[in-house]
């Protein structure tokens, strides 16, 4: 599924500049990385309005890990272009369909709570522990987390399974901006 995206290629289709694996840098957050996709649709004002879209195995989750990761993605992409997004779109591969995503106030701030978490882990020295669930048997972090074998028996220690995944993207995303 991430073959186009992973080659960096990009194309229009009328109105609309798709960018595949887009580099990507947020001071706010603390992270650099890639966009799986940024569409660049053409306003009536001529300007191009960015777009994330990140792309996903499976099918939409019960937590916003996917959606956080997105709007970490559109909080860069506002930084290096100077605009507000509104706006992106998770597509899953399962069911074949773009999820819409609108980056509340809410979910902008859970994406900068979970960033500064991060940073404050590194800083510290310490990995949360990992929890095993389902959703781990599709996560690309799977070898590196090895969650079935690290998992601990009691509930509450680390940071809380839905932050660990989105914690997990975000810590490859650390810029080099972090203290040695």
């Amino acid at each position: 599924m991430h073959e186009r995206v992973d080659r960096g290629d990009n194309l229009e289709k009328g109105r609309v500049r798709i960018e595949y694996s887009l580099p990507l840098k947020s001071n706010l957050l603390g992270v650099t990385g890639k966009a799986d996709v940024v569409e660049f649709h053409k306003r009536s004002d001529g300007k191009w309005a960015p777009y994330p879209v990140e792309y996903k195995r499976g099918k939409p989750k019960k937590d916003n890990c996917d959606k956080v990761q997105l709007c970490a993605q559109a909080i860069c992409l506002e930084e290096m272009v100077g605009t507000d997004i509104e706006q992106g779109a998770l597509f899953y591969g399962k069911i074949k369909r773009r999820e819409e995503v609108i980056f509340t106030s809410a979910l902008r701030q859970e994406t900068l709570e979970i960033a500064q978490e991060l940073h404050k882990l590194f800083k510290e020295g310490k990995t949360p522990e990992p929890e095993y669930s389902k959703k781990c048997d599709t996560c690309s972090f799977v070898d590196a987390c090895l969650p079935k074998a690290l998992s601990p028996r009691s509930a509450g220690r680390g940071l809380k399974q839905k932050k660990r995944s989105v914690a997990l993207w975000l810590a490859d995303m650390v810029a080099s901006t972090e203290p040695e």
